[in-house]
């Protein structure tokens, strides 16, 4: 008879509200939001020309944030360490002279690298680098005592950091001015162009769409 009794009666419990019910939705979309920004991915769009070809101003593209381990947020403590990063990956890092903005470059050197550049042409532990999405677009060879970007090292890369350069040689402002990248700047590993929008043209870039970074 208990039960029958707790059967009568069950649906004279008090029923959430709509409005409370829309509340509570939409602060478990936010968490899960929040989730998936902070530890698996998050959005980015290219501002400036330093990745040309590879990346176009306009482009918005996804980053990887856990393919180099989940990081504790704000302390940025690696706890679980997946894979370190490899010389080729275009990454998406805290600005180390100014960690309120994100810069995106590909990675040149890992740590024990040996870092060289003479007349523009880049050397990685003694060997000539000839990277085919590196462009060059200044004839001009400036020497070393003027701008470190054309001639620049010998330097060794430390443990826990990356020497990073723009796919744009003569345009990017990089690891030859301002020094290495630090693990614990990294956000992640961009891999994909989900939007394309060509200011100039005021138009879509759709062969771009879905284009895997490599």
């Amino acid at each position: 008879m208990k039960s029958d009794h707790a059967v009568e009666n069950a649906g004279e419990y008090p029923k959430k509200g709509a409005l409370r019910e829309n509340i509570e939705a939409i602060l478990v979309a936010i968490v899960i939001a929040l989730f998936i920004r902070t530890f698996v991915v998050q959005a980015f769009k290219i501002p400036s020309g330093s990745m040309k070809q590879t990346l176009q101003i306009g482009d918005h593209i996804l980053v990887n944030k856990f393919v180099y381990g989940i990081k504790i947020p704000y302390l940025r403590k690696t706890i679980v360490p997946i894979k370190k990063p490899q010389r080729g990956d275009i990454v998406v890092f805290k600005y180390p002279v100014d960690p309120n903005k994100d810069f995106i470059k590909r990675v040149v050197g890992i740590p024990g690298d040996v870092i060289e550049i003479r007349d523009k042409k880049l050397t990685v532990n003694g060997e000539r680098v000839n990277h085919e999405h590196g462009i060059y677009t200044d004839p001009r060879i400036l020497p070393a005592h003027i701008r470190p970007r054309d001639n620049f090292g010998p330097i060794t890369v430390p443990d826990s950091a990356l020497f990073v350069m723009g796919d744009n040689r003569d345009e990017s402002f990089d690891s030859r001015f301002w020094g290495f990248v630090d693990y614990k700047a990294l956000n992640g590993k961009a891999f994909i162009i989900y939007w394309s929008w060509d200011k100039e043209n005021f138009g879509v870039r759709w062969s771009r769409l879905g284009r895997i970074l490599k």
